[in-house]
């Protein structure tokens, strides 16, 4: 019987591979728990946005220099010169309207990060703009936080 070294080694590496890729992908339950955990954070956004509260709003995403807001032609980079951005953009309540998010769509990219795919919504007297966004959220040392924005 002749061995075959190479059809050894695809087989450890397939091995080793699948492995890997199972022990990276959370349980149902964390994923639940991380899925109801991002939930909770857009809640609180809404909730804060809803009080006239732009900078609890805010708290929603990670307070560092490489978060990232996009929205049309513009990008801002780093959590201040985003809710610098935010305090310009809505310095009144009137142009803060209710937020309103729907048709949210959640899906861990791995333990520590996930996407979620929505619509936004505001209502206000004379106006009701809406859009899609789609975040990446990371679980960070003060939970699940926003590092990048994509609004339209």
């Amino acid at each position: 019987m002749t061995s075959k070294p190479g059809l050894i080694v695809v087989a450890i590496l397939v091995v080793c591979t699948s492995v890997s890729v199972f022990a990276q992908r959370p349980s149902k339950t964390k994923t639940a728990q991380s899925i109801a955990a991002i939930k909770t954070v857009m809640d609180a956004q809404r909730d804060a946005w809803n009080r006239g509260d732009i900078e609890g709003y805010m708290d929603g995403y990670d307070r560092s220099d490489k978060t990232v807001f996009v929205s049309g032609d513009n990008v801002t980079r780093g959590w201040q010169t985003v809710l610098d951005r935010y305090k310009k953009s809505y310095d009144t309540r009137e142009k803060m309207g209710v937020l309103t998010f729907s048709d949210l769509e959640i899906t861990l990219l791995g333990a520590d990060s996930a996407k979620v795919l929505g619509r936004w919504s505001l209502k206000r007297a004379n106006d009701e703009p809406h859009g899609r966004f789609t975040l990446i959220f990371k679980r960070t040392s003060k939970g699940w936080r926003i590092v990048h924005d994509h609004t339209s």
